[in-house]
């Protein structure tokens, strides 16, 4: 610990264990993560100076009427007030006060951003000058906090017309530009450093919500915000000491997080004068070099008459340009100087490499440039600044953030601007689109594999270019390949290039954030590559060369990257934008190189690398080869295509686990219960377990419940034919009971679901499954093991806005609760699966023109579809959704249902982020509902059976939360002979991990789903200290605990802190 041997005199030599006050200022009432985190470092300091005082909101410091209606400099007088009158407090304590701006609190608007950033930082100026005349031995940290995700939405109307790319974008250079100028002003100011007993430091990174909350905009569990707050005190801990040359880590699944320690060398709280950090001023700006380029072609006349094919479409035939994509095209920050952050939200549409028309090619590099010296008449480029609504946009209907998803929409409005257009002959004049997307799905993959998959990617592009061939005569496509993604994270790990890392974490968490040669990095890897693979299937399929107007031709030129570099061997930052994300105009001039060339190149011998460094000439048409290349034109035979699979006859699942066995006894904990321990299944819920409608022809049929193919709970015929979860456990074993059969209520055993019920309704429903169970011959009610699943809540959404307080989240937890409590009380060897109701929403996307879609859809759930799109009834279902979803969370992740060994309860989360396929153009897949387009179908039913089945396979904190709804009947999961048992809370903690000695002194945590014991794994003759484990010690054994590692330290503070390992969600 390396305590002070006298108080010390001088602000720059404070020890955390000097620190004898701690107080904030800019907590706001809804800030609850971020007053669990101060929470936390309170606890963390107390291990350093037991005597620590915290001024809290006894203090009436933070309640809410002071905070909602008074200033960061009101605050600053009422803590200088209390620092200056509290008895507790002598003047020659040392004090640590956290300052806090609240990004989320902000509504900034483009054209109010750099007003608002002014007065952001003239109030913190503000605050600080009086904290400054006020008090005495003070160590003042700033920083920035953004952590409510949809408060930043919700305060800022003129975001509700943007993508929820742009708005991501918009937030996070928001941050960045703030944290620049708050640096600026304590640069300018010194650090109010004209003393020596106070300054003000300013936090390296902003404290950001989690990235996947970012990404998904869906709220955290609680397990997953208990282990955000451990990682946010990591981040405030870290920036609070002076730093070391270790860097805290975690692994692959974020489970082992780092503390640092005060080491002897550097023991104490940081301050600039003791830490010079690099700051945003120092910058030189970029130096661009000519971005224009010299035309060497000599020949530029069109086809004698206007060409009738695509394949012999010359540059001068070429009337119109157009360009859909994402901010790379949108033109996102191209001149941007890195002073200027904010910049990069503007869009530079002339600029843009494959659309651009600004100026001329001897100034600006752009395909229509290129372009305009084969035919000075082209058009559809655009011009200047702005989004893509705006008249010079024109062609241009790229969109910043955008994925793969959002290119439907994007060709319609293009196809709209071209047929409505005076400028352009749309039946007539021959077009060049470009079409470049990608780049952010790879980004996101690793919050939703199913939505950024391979093969929802090329079914987007699919949709997107079916809409073009079906549209738009004579049109040649380029469709470029996405770019290797990989090389983008050299710019980051390179600290000299000064790079905003932690603003590209939120911009490409997925390709950033995961350690150098880790399974997470070569799925970034394989991803990518299917990327580019999965386009040129789709190309070589022909199914765009049925007419001789339009073809689709990839230009492969970003199939691999060679990372610009200075003589020196660093990365060359002039390539990119302010935020290192985007790309600058000297890597816009490259580009558009590049894909010319491309163009020209026959297909089977286009150049796949983009050297941004190289010096490239632009290609010219000859007289041998003057034609715009195509497949036909570069004489180039497609790969033959893949045989077409047969039709499928019915919705099976094939089975392929070897070990089958139960365990060598009966086992008497339920975390050591093999599948085929199994000896009686059930199930709870409404028409969705019941069956109805699964297999209905005509409206007729809707009435019937086919519980024998039932996902949950039904055992008709075998595996083969039928998927259920009771078909997969008869292969482990053939006798078990309880499974539903057939059509009606005849054959239900165990399947007590009524078609209609609410979660209200389910605790009678426990009470009839008791009594069968009770009066079943071949059941042994007290000694076999029993498996219940338990479906609820969509019922209760449909009518929410009828009777919101009756079918409140609240009561929806409340009634679960008392139909767990009964099974926990009363029935023996039991788990319970309770699967995570979906995201009902998703069903407004489900239409097919029949009287069963358009009518009983509307009858069976009003309150979600008869809204109108993106209403505040839908977004308050929405929320009403999340809500479901956290209370149920929050009910099964607390220890209520941990006090027998006898039984558990699971949450299976494979429906939390709900996905409908779709086919066509945004169109859903109907084939997984039933002719009412609400209730779901057999084959839906099959994959939720596969998706539960596999969500059991996997250890709670690591449950995949979504559903992978893709005919693949091999897709069943096998249990391990690592991990044989079905998993629960218990049997699913890591094993204690093993730490290796490292030259910087650091604490390690594992985070869990659950909290656990500490278990030190350190040899007593290393010198530790241990952080504070929240929750699990009381502050008298905190207080205890501290003072005899204080002890133990002090004896061996000549050692360097070695490291120990924790397990549990808490410090």
């Amino acid at each position: 610990m390396f305590p002070s041997q006298s108080p010390p005199s001088n602000v720059h030599s404070v020890r955390p264990s000097d620190v004898s006050v701690l107080s904030t200022i800019g907590l706001h009432m809804h800030s609850t993560e971020l007053s669990q985190v101060v929470s936390r470092l309170a606890e963390l300091l107390t291990l350093f100076n037991p005597a620590l005082i915290t001024l809290s909101d006894e203090a009436n410091l933070y309640s809410p009427h002071f905070v909602q209606h008074s200033s960061l400099v009101e605050q600053a007088k009422e803590v200088s007030l209390q620092l200056q009158h509290s008895q507790e407090v002598v003047d020659r304590d040392w004090k640590l006060l956290l300052l806090f701006v609240q990004v989320d609190q902000l509504c900034v608007c483009e054209q109010q951003a750099q007003t608002i950033i002014r007065h952001v930082v003239k109030e913190v100026d503000e605050a600080l000058q009086l904290l400054h005349s006020q008090l005495k031995k003070t160590i003042v940290s700033v920083a920035l906090w953004d952590g409510e995700n949809d408060r930043f939405n919700r305060m800022c109307p003129c975001m509700e017309t943007n993508s929820d790319g742009e708005v991501r974008l918009q937030r996070a250079m928001l941050s960045q530009a703030l944290q620049e100028s708050l640096d600026e002003l304590l640069v300018k100011q010194s650090w109010y450093t004209d003393r020596d007993d106070f300054t003000v430091i300013l936090q390296d990174e902003p404290f950001i919500t989690d990235l996947s909350s970012v990404s998904t905009g869906k709220p955290l569990s609680g397990s997953q915000a208990s282990q955000q707050a451990d990682k946010l005190l990591v981040q405030m801990w870290k920036n609070l000491l002076q730093p070391t040359n270790g860097q805290h880590s975690t692994d692959d699944n974020g489970n082992i997080i780092a503390l640092p320690c005060p080491t002897e060398d550097r023991p104490f709280l940081r301050t600039e004068e003791n830490s010079p950090s690099y700051h945003h001023s120092d910058a030189s700006p970029l130096v661009h070099p000519l971005t224009g380029t010299e035309m060497p072609c000599e020949d530029f006349s069109p086809s004698p008459s206007t060409p009738a094919t695509v394949h012999e479409l010359r540059p001068g035939d070429i009337k119109v340009v157009a360009a859909v994509g994402d901010s790379l095209t949108a033109g996102n920050g191209i001149p941007s100087n890195p002073n200027n952050i904010l910049d990069v939200l503007q869009q530079y549409r002339g600029l843009s490499w494959s659309i651009g028309g600004d100026e001329n090619l001897t100034s600006v590099t752009t395909l229509p440039n290129i372009l305009k010296y084969f035919n000075q008449n082209l058009t559809g480029y655009s011009l200047g600044m702005g989004r893509q609504q705006t008249p010079q946009a024109f062609l241009n209907q790229a969109v910043a953030g955008a994925k793969s998803k959002d290119v439907p929409p994007q060709v319609r409005a293009l196809v709209a601007r071209m047929k409505n257009d005076s400028r352009i002959d749309f039946e007539s004049d021959w077009k060049v689109i470009t079409l470049f997307i990608g780049g952010n799905d790879v980004c996101d993959h690793c919050y939703n594999s199913l939505l950024y998959s391979v093969d929802n990617y090329v079914r987007n592009v699919r949709n997107s270019l079916d809409y073009l061939h079906k549209q738009v005569p004579r049109a040649l496509v380029n469709l470029i390949e996405p770019l290797h993604i990989l090389p983008l994270r050299e710019m980051h790990l390179d600290a000299s290039t000064k790079c905003p890392t932690w603003l590209v974490n939120i911009l490409c968490p997925c390709v950033i954030l995961p350690k150098a040669n880790s399974k997470a990095l070569q799925m970034v890897e394989d991803l990518n590559r299917g990327y580019q693979k999965s386009l040129h299937k789709l190309v070589e399929s022909g199914r765009y060369d049925t007419r001789s107007d339009f073809t689709v031709v990839i230009q492969p030129f970003f199939r691999e990257i060679v990372v610009p570099r200075l003589p020196d061997g660093r990365p060359d930052r002039s390539y990119f934008s302010a935020d290192c994300f985007h790309l600058s105009q000297k890597a816009q001039t490259q580009m558009a190189r590049s894909l010319w060339n491309n163009m020209l190149e026959p297909l089977g011998n286009k150049t796949a690398k983009q050297d941004f460094s190289e010096n490239l000439d632009l290609k010219c048409p000859t007289k041998t080869s003057p034609y715009i290349r195509t497949y036909n034109n570069s004489e180039y035979s497609y790969a033959d295509p893949l045989p077409t699979p047969g039709p499928i006859t019915n919705w099976g699942s094939d089975f392929s686990c070897m070990d089958l066995a139960p365990s060598d006894t009966v086992p008497m904990s339920v975390h050591k219960l093999k599948p085929a321990d199994i000896k009686v299944v059930a199930a709870l819920g409404d028409s969705s377990t019941a069956g109805t409608g699964a297999k209905a022809k005509t409206v007729f049929d809707l009435s019937k419940e086919y519980k024998g193919v039932s996902w949950s709970i039904g055992g008709d015929k075998g595996l083969e034919t039928v998927t259920t979860l009771p078909n997969i456990l008869k292969k482990f074993n053939p006798t078990i009971k309880g499974f539903s059969k057939g059509i009606g209520k005849l054959q239900k055993a165990f399947n007590m679901a009524v078609p209609g019920a609410r979660t209200s309704e389910i605790p009678a429903q426990v009470q009839a499954l008791i009594k069968a169970m009770k009066g079943h011959k071949e059941v042994n009610f007290e000694m076999d093991w029993k498996l219940v699943t338990i479906l609820v809540g969509g019922n209760d959404l449909c009518s929410y806005c009828i009777e919101q307080n009756n079918l409140s989240p609240k009561n929806y937890s409340h009634n679960l609760k008392l139909s767990l409590d009964m099974l926990h009380k009363e029935v023996p060897r039991l788990l319970v699966n309770v699967v995570e109701i979906f995201q009902i929403e998703t069903l407004k996307t489900v239409k097919k023109n029949t009287i069963g879609c358009s009518l009983l859809q509307r009858t069976s759930c009003p309150c979600v579809i008869n809204p109108v799109d993106n209403s505040p009834e839908v977004e308050e279902i929405k929320r009403i959704n999340h809500e479901y979803q956290a209370e149920v969370q929050q009910l099964i992740s607390g220890n209520r249902y941990d006090g027998k060994e006898d039984f558990a309860v699971v949450l299976q989360p494979f429906l939390q982020n709900s996905f409908i396929p779709q086919i066509g153009d945004g169109e859903a897949d109907t084939s997984f509902f039933s002719v009412d387009c609400f209730h779901i179908s057999e084959r839906a039913h099959a994959e939720m059976a596969v998706a539960l089945w596999n969500n059991m396979l996997e250890p709670v904190g690591r449950k995949q939360a979504y559903n992978n709804f893709t005919h693949d009947r091999s897709k069943i999961q096998c249990p391990t002979e690592a991990s044989p048992y079905i998993f629960t809370k218990v049997n699913s903690l890591p094993s204690p991990p093993v730490t290796s000695t490292t030259t910087a002194s650091f604490t390690t945590l594992t985070s869990s789903p659950e909290p656990t014991s500490i278990e030190p794994l350190c040899p007593p003759s290393l010198a530790v200290w241990v952080p504070v484990v929240v929750g699990i010690l009381g502050s008298l054994a905190g207080i205890i605990i501290a003072w005899l590692i204080l002890s133990s330290c002090q004896n061996r503070k000549n050692k360097v802190g070695k490291a120990m390992e924790l397990k549990g969600t808490g410090f």
